[in-house]
């Protein structure tokens, strides 16, 4: 059901790769809610063809980026202002990537080539769009911009391993940056903290469907979907959100809050 939340906003998302993708189901919801929107994703990305699948129902313009490229991103606002007429009103940063889980080292085994690699990638990114958005004043007054996370920023979950220092920069940027765009335009910045979801990204984490199954035990509304989670960062790019910013918003049945439950009591009791 759509409500028109978005009617007449403009925005981009970052990041969506397949129908797997949680960007790509925020793309659809935005566009479902009345939102004019650009998609964009590394080069590498675009060449697996799959998102102008998604440009051609969302009837949005694709432009690729490379986002440890500041001649790219900066290209990127200004091609999106310039389709748009003016600036955008949101923004998605969905992006995560991590050398080190993908070769399977553990943690205290990384390569650092791979660290730094990944840390430019999922992390500084969010700085670099930031910081060039605000140079050529590319959002809206009122924005607002979403980054998604995930708890292993907080808590240790083992084999999420340097994405979990990724993500807990991801959040101190949002925090930060949401005090100076906060005070210069009225932009909010928060991240979604996300159950563990069916990505793309998400199943390249070594046992990561045991660890589904466990947080659906560990969650009182059980995991939320990918689908949902389009819901909730809809409302974020809404104005009925406008008061909320530099924020870690979990979004996860429950999990973050709960020491254990009944059912994993039981399951653990069992064996």
């Amino acid at each position: 059901m759509a409500y028109n939340l978005l009617k007449g906003k403009k925005g981009i998302i970052f990041g969506a790769l397949n129908e797997a993708s949680i960007a790509w189901k925020v793309a659809q919801r935005a566009h479902e809610e009345g939102a004019e929107i650009v998609l964009t994703n590394s080069p590498l990305a675009l060449r697996m063809g799959e998102l102008n699948k998604l440009a051609e129902e969302c009837n949005a313009p694709v432009i690729g980026a490379d986002v440890t490229s500041n001649e790219d991103i900066e290209n990127l606002f200004a091609k999106s202002k310039e389709h748009f007429g003016g600036g955008v009103d949101f923004v998605l940063h969905s992006i995560g990537m991590s050398i080190n889980v993908r070769k399977g080292l553990p943690y205290y085994e990384n390569n650092y080539e791979f660290t730094h690699k990944g840390f430019d990638i999922s992390a500084l990114s969010l700085h670099r769009v930031l910081q060039i958005a605000l140079k050529q004043d590319a959002i809206n007054e009122w924005g607002s911009v979403v980054a998604l996370s995930y708890i292993a920023a907080q808590r240790v979950f083992p084999d999420y391993n340097d994405m979990a220092d990724n993500k807990a920069v991801l959040e101190s940027i949002a925090r930060n940056f949401g005090y100076y765009y906060g005070t210069k335009k009225k932009v909010r910045i928060n991240t979604v903290s996300q159950s563990p979801t069916r990505t793309t990204a998400g199943s390249g984490v070594k046992g990561f469907d045991g660890f589904i199954n466990y947080a659906e035990k560990m969650s009182p509304l059980g995991n939320a979907n990918a689908d949902q989670c389009a819901d909730y960062v809809v409302t974020l790019f809404s104005d009925l959100t406008k008061m909320v910013t530099m924020q870690n918003l979990f979004h996860d049945g429950g999990f973050s809050f709960t020491g254990v439950t009944q059912a994993v009591i039981e399951q653990m009791a069992s064996e």
